[in-house]
């Protein structure tokens, strides 16, 4: 442990430990724009500038090491005008147009610039050329509104693992993108969005949909209906100044209707159905390998989040067989609104619009695919994320906070605790066990305080297994076996999981795999800016909404029953084969 003294105050720190982390944990806010938690600092910014009694220059607090004795200043004249002078100096440069900027009100770099007193642009000198790529249907980049600060590079490389943006060039005619100065539509993207979540200013945002969803509200022959991801109530009340974790899945409902959907739905209806054909097809798979000797492909991997299925379509091609075949919980509601839905209601498919409100900018990408249109049109129609709904509900005059609690509506409002967690690392994987352990064993999963602890929480690879015991008649080939599952969230952690089990070093049954740190609680369209202690608050307040609920196992939700009896048949019966299930292909990498 090192001593030393920041502002006038007596401190340890452990060696090693930087200057930046050392005053945060003790109350002493020192401003970024480049450093990202967890990742190696990289100084980029020069925001976070401090002095040390006896050295020559100001030092990045960021990348500097505490060393016993120091003595530090983040906050003397000098500290000050160094910072400020930095800033104007980014402003210079930054072609921001604030007044019309999607980021405007939530913006790092305008929050600083006004912590700093910054009234006036000290230096007029040359713009960076805007130069906007809105080649993919997930991002649009603003090149001119770029600071160069890196953080979309960090974390594309370091925790996506897929480098689609790079530094080029030098000094004032550095440009961060693809390289090449190609756009992101040319390279493998997998349009997760993180990049979009990290930028401090509106570099990267979310291509938005609400004008087309205001148009398909304001026009008298569309049906329009919602359905709502279980991440966005832990996350929306961020918009309107709640705590990180706070749920608010009520005052969400009712803010819905009065936007003017016709119907509110909830995607854990689907999430609940992904289970019933999901865990279907794993036991299927298990029956033909262990009974019939047929070679299938093991272990198989959930296919719910659309940047892990472009990474694997990118990256690991030779691992597209393990893939469910199962659409997403968004995909399955689609389709099953456009046909089920539309016959109880009399609409025709064309005229019902489906607006989905996601976590996650890849969504986006996911409904345009050409495969999701089973319905006989395209199965949802447009995707907001959790930022861009928070925006509509501030458009309309909404007193969000003083909103009273609605509920969802029938048929496909209903939903179990499972299907609520799927929103959480780990969660899809428990779900899917609470359901096929009790259809082997005609017992419940057993689980410590309510939940499968060794796959929650933050580790980047986790890892369980479950033996199978007291089998039903129907099982019994499944007696005594092991079932080993692995969960895995950021795609980094999901490619070294990958390649572990290429080199034969892993072996498992069943991979849930999250493109985002944390699950969807932590999606590229959530608000920002989302740490790890972000993430843990999101996550408890799903873990409560499940436990909140009587209902917690996806096959005993009445409403997906229904949907059988009436429509559907039988988990991977031949109307559910085509509205609910799909296939993914190579993709080549630029």
């Amino acid at each position: 442990m090192s001593k030393l003294i920041i502002n006038g105050k007596t401190i340890e720190a452990p060696d090693g430990a930087s200057i930046l982390d050392t005053a945060r944990s003790v109350g002493i806010h020192i401003p970024t724009l480049c450093f990202l938690e967890k990742r190696e600092p990289i100084g980029a910014c020069r925001v976070c500038l401090v002095e040390i009694e006896g050295a020559r220059t100001l030092s990045a607090a960021c990348s500097t090491p505490v060393m016993n004795g120091m003595v530090i200043k983040t906050n003397s004249p000098r500290v000050r005008a160094a910072r400020r002078q930095v800033v104007e100096l980014i402003l210079s440069e930054h072609d921001g147009n604030c007044q019309i900027c999607d980021r405007n009100q939530d913006c790092e770099l305008q929050e600083l610039a006004s912590e700093l007193g910054i009234r006036e642009i000290a230096f007029e000198g040359e713009k960076a050329k805007a130069r906007i790529d809105d080649s993919t249907p997930a991002l649009i980049r603003d090149n001119g509104k770029c600071i160069k600060c890196r953080r979309c590079v960090t974390v594309c490389s370091q925790i996506q693992g897929v480098g689609a943006l790079h530094p080029q060039g030098r000094g004032f005619d550095t440009m961060i993108g693809p390289a090449f100065a190609l756009d992101l539509g040319d390279v493998a993207c997998v349009q997760c969005g993180q990049c979009s979540a990290v930028c401090p200013v509106g570099a990267i945002t979310e291509r938005s949909h609400v004008e087309d969803v205001w148009k398909a509200l304001e026009d008298p022959k569309k049906t329009v209906i919602v359905q709502t991801a279980p991440a966005i109530r832990a996350a929306l009340g961020e918009c309107f100044g709640c705590e990180p974790g706070t749920r608010v899945t009520g005052k969400m409902i009712t803010a819905l209707r009065e936007l003017g959907f016709n119907a509110v739905f909830d995607t854990n209806f689907a999430a609940d159905l992904t289970i019933m054909e999901e865990g279907t097809e794993l036991l299927t798979r298990l029956k033909k390998a262990l009974v019939d000797g047929e070679a299938v492909p093991l272990p198989m991997f959930t296919s719910c989040s659309p940047g892990w299925i472009n990474f694997a379509e990118y990256y690991f091609p030779d691992f597209l067989p393990n893939l469910s075949t199962c659409k997403s919980p968004q995909q399955m509601f689609g389709a099953v609104a456009k046909t089920y839905y539309a016959q109880k209601i009399g609409v025709k498919p064309e005229d019902l619009t489906v607006v989905a409100v996601m976590p996650c900018t890849a969504k986006k990408y996911e409904a345009q695919r050409p495969e999701m249109n089973s319905s006989g049109v395209r199965d949802v129609d447009y995707v907001l994320t959790t930022r861009e709904l928070g925006r509509m509900i501030k458009a309309a005059g909404i007193d969000f906070l003083s909103l009273p609690d609605g509920t969802m509506d029938a048929p496909l409002g209903l939903s179990s605790g499972a299907a609520d967690i799927f929103a959480n690392t780990g969660g899809v994987m428990e779900a899917a066990l609470r359901t096929a352990y009790e259809i082997v064993t005609g017992r419940s999963l057993p689980t410590e305080n309510l939940h499968v602890k060794p796959i929650a929480g933050l580790e980047g690879v986790k890892e369980a297994s479950i033996v199978i015991k007291d089998t039903v008649a129907a099982w019994s080939f499944l007696e005594g076996v092991e079932v080993k599952v692995a969960v895995s969230h950021g795609l980094v952690n999901a490619r070294s999981l990958l390649e572990s089990i290429r080199r034969g070093e892993k072996s498992y049954h069943f991979i849930e795999v999250m493109t985002c740190p944390g699950g969807c609680i932590g999606g590229g369209g959530q608000p920002r800016m989302t740490d790890d202690s972000v993430r843990l608050k999101r996550i408890s307040a799903i873990y409560s909404e499940d436990e909140s609920k009587t209902l917690r196992k996806s096959h005993e939700n009445v409403a997906v029953q229904q949907l059988y009896k009436e429509f559907l048949g039988v988990p991977l019966g031949e109307k559910s084969h085509h509205l609910l299930h799909t296939h993914y292909h190579k993709k080549e990498v630029v």
